[in-house]
């Protein structure tokens, strides 16, 4: 089956136990009588031999006038950046390209390489991609126009005056670039939305005094985009500016922001901003970074910088450095014990709780230390998450049920509404105010953040899915790979796990117990059936089956699934059972994490010189 968001729904999420199969594959045979001419006349039709399907070139204009930086959003969010415009502030103003734009013709989907945007990020990989070099040639004819009509003023006044997150919208996509139609959507709800120093200070009963010394994004210039949220600065010399603690890298920071929403944003700086240092997590903010509200003549706060540590994600480097030879068990064992005392000291100084743990969020630091970023507290994949925590996380999917979050246009629930709201109110039984913390866009200080499955978990289950967190981060780190699976839908990998979570090839004997025990209670998954070959998603098996027997046995697995954990509802919203729910809770058979550092500590003084 195609991967793309509606696969996500039919497929991947607990709403394919509902599917309807309304995609079905194929649309039957050819009706008598109208033989090989049609036939040939739709292959021509379709085909690249003909002239009208054929793109002028793929080639970046030489010499560009923008580059691309990434991509987020499932490929349909692009880090587009102006070349011509000299030093610019980091507004984030990004490319957009609602997926149902690439369906309507499957020539266009293959030539921009669209199937393979959907779980590519990294610049290295998304320039290669077809749809960013279209991108790039769109904007780059898009600008020559304006500056050749002495317009240039628009594009200038674009990336230095517009609300932050402002969108470069494409209405279309088409195999000549001169037909794309290109509109620029200004972000102002984030900027109403947008509080200020004062405004948190009386929120969080924090003076003033006490938080980061506030500069200008105007003070800042723009290198590159990292990821969705984080970006390079550097800082332009002024007031606030502290050069010397950044000498060795020329002035670059991190800055976070986020450009959809801020609420998360302003929960991971009162998270930072009140949490105890910690040699293994990311240092208190820098920097408050604010930009002039063009509303209400507020300074509001867009994000906040962040030491930059230049050898970026752990994920990527464990891959290489295991070919390379380069892995050794003195470096994961001591990456291990850091992981479980950052963690022990966020559950016992911090009192709270940490449910993003994924290679993603380890950077190395200079001296090749673990360190810990995001504390936005959003949560991990299902392929990270513990089973009790990934159970109230389907409920969540199915309560909040909506294609268009991801499809970019209006469609109907898969669910359907009766189930939708059945599911609704079981998830109010465990989270009583979960509607307000998901549909607010307002920042209301939560005493826990947003995450619903982790505030449905008492302190003591929260601790253990930290464990069986931790359990696959050691799996990953002890045998050297990326993630626990290959093949994940959401996110290919510069280098794909060789063997999957719970095969052992590399882990020590004493590790490998110990990583069984902090998984305790794992249960089967559906990403154990399916996974992402060549973007699509196949059986796992090898086992060849059409979209329609794919879909069926999706639709079966979840239905099972949910029956198991007491989470099915027919159809009219009847027949969960949450103490069936709890029945299925393993978590207390997991090792508390002083525990296990315990172990860790005990393993790292067996290892000769470490």
């Amino acid at each position: 089956m195609d991967l793309d968001s509606l696969a996500i729904h039919a497929i991947v999420h607990p709403t394919a136990a509902f599917s309807q199969d309304a995609v079905l594959e194929g649309s039957g045979a050819t009706p008598a009588g109208l033989g090989d001419q049609t036939d040939h006349a739709s292959d021509w039709a379709g085909s690249q031999l003909n002239p009208k399907n054929r793109i002028d070139s793929l080639d970046f204009p030489s010499p560009p006038l923008w580059r691309i930086d990434g991509s987020a959003g499932l490929g349909t969010q692009y880090y587009a950046v102006p070349l011509f415009l000299g030093s610019l502030p980091p507004l984030r103003i990004d490319v957009f390209v609602a997926e149902y734009l690439g369906k309507s013709s499957p020539i266009l989907r293959s030539l921009l390489d669209l199937d393979k945007a959907f779980h590519t990020k990294d610049a290295a990989r998304v320039n290669r991609l077809g749809i960013a070099r279209h991108i790039v040639r769109a904007l780059h004819l898009w600008a020559s126009n304006l500056i050749e009509a002495g317009n240039k003023e628009v594009l200038d006044n674009l990336f230095r005056k517009a609300p932050f997150g402002t969108k470069i919208i494409f209405q279309n996509l088409e195999l000549d670039v001169a037909n794309i139609n290109i509109s620029i959507d200004p972000n102002h709800e984030l900027e109403l939305r947008m509080l200020s120093v004062s405004d948190l200070s009386s929120m969080w009963d924090i003076p003033a005094e006490e938080f980061p010394p506030s500069i200008s994004l105007d003070d800042l210039e723009f290198v590159t985009q990292l990821h969705d949220s984080v970006c390079v600065v550097r800082q332009i010399a002024g007031p606030g500016s502290d050069g010397g603690r950044h000498d060795d890298h020329d002035g670059l920071l991190i800055l976070k922001a986020l450009s959809s929403s801020n609420k998360y944003l302003y929960h991971e700086l009162r998270v930072l901003l009140t949490i105890p240092a910690h040699p293994n997590i990311v240092e208190r903010p820098l920097h408050l970074i604010t930009k002039q509200v063009k509303f209400g003549n507020k300074k509001g706060i867009v994000g906040f910088t962040l030491f930059y540590h230049r050898t970026s994600s752990i994920r990527d480097h464990v891959p290489y450095m295991r070919i390379h030879g380069q892995l050794k068990l003195p470096d994961q064992v001591k990456w291990a014990t850091q992981l479980t005392s950052a963690l022990i000291h966020i559950r016992g100084e911090a009192k709270t709780y940490y449910p993003d743990l994924r290679l993603d969020n380890v950077v190395l630091s200079e001296a090749g230390d673990a360190v810990m970023v995001d504390f936005e507290q959003r949560g991990v994949w299902c392929e990270f998450g513990s089973p009790e925590a990934n159970n109230i996380e389907f409920l969540r999917i199915l309560a909040c049920d909506d294609p268009s979050e991801f499809t970019g246009y209006d469609a109907e629930p898969t669910i359907g509404e009766e189930l939708r709201s059945g599911y609704a109110e079981l998830l109010k039984r465990l989270v009583p105010n979960w509607e307000d913390l998901y549909y607010n866009r307002e920042y209301d200080n939560p005493s826990q953040g947003y995450n619903l499955a982790w505030k449905a978990l008492t302190p003591p289950q929260q601790e253990a899915a930290e464990v069986y967190m931790l359990g696959r981060v050691l799996w990953c780190l002890f045998e050297g790979m990326a993630a626990p699976k290959r093949g994940a839908v959401w996110q290919s990998y510069r280098r794909e796990p060789e063997i999957e979570f719970p095969e052992y090839s590399r882990t020590p004997s004493a590790m490998r117990r110990l990583i069984d025990r902090c998984t305790a209670g794992r249960r089967p998954a559906w990403s154990d059936m399916v996974a992402r070959v060549r973007s699509r998603v196949v059986l796992k098996s090898g086992e060849v089956v059409s979209q329609r027997e794919l879909r069926q046995l999706a639709k079966t697995w979840w239905t099972s699934e949910l029956q198991e954990n007491g989470l099915y509802l027919d159809k009219q919203g009847r027949g969960a059972d949450l103490d069936k729910l709890k029945q299925t809770d393993a978590s207390a058979q997991r090792p508390p994490l002083r525990e296990v550092l315990k172990e860790l500590e005990a393993f790292k003084a067996s290892i000769p010189h470490s």
